[in-house]
C-alpha cells in the first residue's frame, strides 16, 4: 500500500470516527448511556478505532 493512499484511508476513517462520536453523543444525550442502541453505536466506534490503531501499527512498523 501506498503512503497516499494509506494517509487517504486515514483521513477516512478519522472522518468516520468523528461522526461515529457525534451520533453516539446524541443519541447517549437523548436515550441515555447504557441504552442499546448507544451501546451498539459503541461497538461500531471500537471497531472503527481498531481499523484506525491497525493502520497507525502497519505505518509505524514499515
Amino acid at each position: 500500500m501506498s503512503r497516499t493512499s494509506t494517509v487517504y484511508k486515514q483521513y477516512l476513517l478519522l472522518k468516520q470516527i468523528n461522526l461515529k462520536k457525534k451520533d453516539m453523543y446524541n443519541k447517549a444525550k437523548q436515550l441515555g448511556f447504557t441504552h442499546t442502541l448507544v451501546v451498539a453505536c459503541s461497538q461500531e466506534l471500537d471497531q472503527l478505532l481498531n481499523k484506525y490503531q491497525g493502520i497507525f501499527s502497519f505505518k509505524r512498523a514499515g
